[in-house]
């Protein structure tokens, strides 16, 4: 298994990562109809989504790798006004007890690993999910063009490093829609989706899971 490694987040300028992905706002209205209070925002990075779970009243969890992007949620979160616990932790071992949040969310961050850590990395979501909750993450596409890019490192069949600014030797899991559900079948899947980003001169592709743990 790889060494998880941080984002250089110092070099992130794009505001995107500061603005919450439209798909997570159907997440927050949907948790919060099923009563769900407690929130992790697992790999939060600045803390877009941690600070838009604390504005509309979850005890909201932000952890990540980057002890500097933490500091940016903090001070995001003093600005609004909201509270967030923040973690430094590493998404191969999460630093929480069993059975602890309602739901759960990993966005374009659980892919940061190799073929045997994604394995580690889906049971420690299963562990700190309480029995009912509910997850949604996402996982890298090998229809994306970057899993064949010439300057990466080749790690194994699933596995590539970028060697490419603010992900500078960052592992990239990428996955088929049979590695995906080979690595769920421990949870109820509600819904899986194929999507594709596409900007002026490339393209970026990824996998959308939604899933509840089982009894």
């Amino acid at each position: 298994m790889v060494e998880s490694k941080e984002w250089n987040w110092a070099e992130v300028t794009l505001d995107i990562w500061n603005i919450p992905s439209e798909d997570v706002y159907y997440y927050l209205h949907r948790w919060s109809s099923l009563n769900f209070s407690t929130f992790l925002d697992m790999g939060c990075g600045l803390g877009r989504h941690s600070l838009l779970f604390a504005a509309n009243g979850y005890k909201t969890y932000g952890m990540d790798l980057s002890e500097y992007a933490l500091s940016k949620l903090r001070e995001g979160a003093k600005e609004k006004g909201v509270a967030v616990e923040t973690q430094v932790g590493d998404i191969n071992k999460l630093p929480y007890e069993r059975e602890k949040f309602d739901c759960l969310l990993a966005y374009h961050v659980i892919s940061h690993t190799d073929t045997d850590g994604i394995k580690n990395i889906v049971g420690e979501i299963r562990r700190v999910l309480k029995t009912g909750g509910e997850f949604f993450v996402t996982l890298c596409s090998k229809r994306s063009p970057s899993y064949t890019k010439e300057s990466n490192i080749i790690v194994d069949s699933n596995t590539i490093i970028k060697m490419e600014e603010p992900e500078v030797g960052i592992p990239h899991y990428y996955c088929e829609l049979e590695d995906v559900k080979r690595l769920m079948a421990d949870f109820e899947v509600i819904r899986i989706r194929h999507i594709g980003d596409i900007y002026e001169d490339t393209s970026s592709w990824h996998y959308f899971v939604h899933g509840r743990k089982k009894d």
